[in-house]
């Protein structure tokens, strides 16, 4: 398609939105002033380079072994650049604690912010705000499955201390960048059968949490989060860290939440979550990603579920309230190719919920016209949205439709088959 074609599709398109109330010029700016945060972890399968080729455990397990993926923090760059290339607007990048450069064996409980300067510096070049997590896992002090919550003081002391030079790194990037960090926290802690004790983990979690947490930390440049999940590889019967847990500990530390959309029962969303939590927590982070039976971690697909929380953003006048990051990592496929696919949907699905005209859509509701609500909401669904997203990706200098293929098929050739 032709810059005139592409132009004439978005005058149509453009119209009939018009006619619904609706202004594509304002979605489109809303659009861009909305920042996805790309989870590193998925260039290099979730190693890091604290020890590579070292062997993962917690609950972590990435599948496939398709050629080229990154071997250090220089190649994971110049991928990160190829994805950043191809999404229009600005991004953000999620870094976990594993991913530091040093020339010698770094102990977790003794990160430092030197640690991550090389990725400070190529953030501020780049224009990138950095998000952090703290990485409990794929760890000897991590083999048995426990960390925060662990019943060994001095292991649960190792990790409490892991997290608070994490918090540390958070603001140091807040600091640098001129935008805050969101440290999030997410430990492996369950059991793989039945517990006899569902308690005293969770306690000991409790306590290992404040004392992370005793520091206050300038809003402005560091945010706390927590994560809960349903259960895990190894922690089938029992996760400490569950929903109910983490949303009590958040509104009582008024700290955020995060929700993960693979972190829940195969049947279950967590779009209806969100418009609950935003009534009593200031902010939210979310990991979008798509579960598929017992695995949390696929690339983000354009289905409903993705749908249904990008509108309950929207609808709740949230964008500005809710952090959005990308958590999955396929080594089936071309990793580069997992991020820009699964981070083009996320905002295909952001401009989607910009575009319905949801006043109309409460008005009918309100009014009790069901029946107006239901016609207009099967009527959006073949409404020209793809019209409007080649224009924006035009209008941003990237790659419409498949074309993005064509980039990172060529990168391919040139750098992802070198690797070994």
């Amino acid at each position: 398609m032709n810059q005139t074609q592409i132009e004439q599709a978005y005058a149509l398109a453009q119209e009939r939105y018009a006619a619904l109330g609706v202004d594509t010029e304002k979605a489109l700016a809303t659009l861009k002033s909305v920042s996805i945060s790309l989870h590193c972890w998925q260039g290099d399968d979730v190693g890091g380079f604290e020890n590579p080729g070292g062997e993962l455990s917690g609950g972590i397990a990435a599948t496939g072994n398709y050629p080229g993926k990154a071997r250090n923090a220089d190649e994971l760059r110049r991928d990160l650049d190829v994805v950043y290339s191809l999404l229009p607007g600005s991004h953000r990048l999620n870094l976990h604690a594993i991913y530091l450069e040093s020339d010698e064996k770094v102990e977790r409980n003794k990160i430092e912010p030197r640690h991550f300067s090389a990725w400070k510096d190529w953030a501020k070049e780049n224009g990138h705000g950095v998000d952090f997590n703290p990485t409990c896992f794929s760890h000897p002090k991590a083999a048995d499955g426990f960390t925060l919550a662990h019943r060994d003081p001095a292991i649960r002391q190792y990790w409490i201390e892991h997290c608070i030079a994490s918090r540390k790194i958070g603001e140091y990037f807040g600091k640098e960048l001129g935008t805050p960090a969101v440290t999030n926290i997410w430990i492996p802690d369950g059991i793989k059968d039945s517990p006899a004790d569902r308690q005293t983990p969770r306690r000991l979690l409790l306590e290992s949490l404040d004392l992370i947490l005793a520091e206050k930390i300038d809003p402005r440049y560091n945010l706390d989060s927590v994560e809960p999940k349903l259960f895990g590889i190894g922690s089938e019967s029992y996760v400490v860290g569950s929903m109910e847990f983490y949303a009590a500990y958040a509104l009582s530390r008024k700290i955020l939440l995060t929700l993960d959309a693979g972190h829940f029962h195969p049947t279950e969303t967590i779009s209806d979550k969100i418009s609950s939590m935003l009534i009593y927590l200031d902010q939210l982070l979310l990991h979008v990603s798509r579960g598929v039976r017992w695995d949390s971690d696929h690339v983000v697909t354009f289905n409903d579920d993705l749908q249904a929380i990008t509108q309950e953003i929207v609808r709740n006048d949230a964008l500005e309230r809710v952090h959005i990051g990308l958590d999955y990592f396929d080594a089936s496929i071309n990793r580069i190719a997992a991020w820009t696919i699964g981070a083009r949907n996320t905002q295909r699905g952001l401009l989607n919920a910009l575009l319905e005209p949801s006043d109309m859509l409460k008005q009918s509701e309100a009014s009790g016209d069901f029946s107006t609500r239901l016609a207009l909401q099967e009527e959006l669904k073949a409404m020209p949205a793809g019209a409007v997203w080649d224009y924006y990706c035009s209008k941003e200098n990237v790659p419409v439709g498949m074309d993005f293929m064509k980039v990172i098929k060529e990168y391919e050739g040139r750098e992802l088959t070198k690797r070994a």
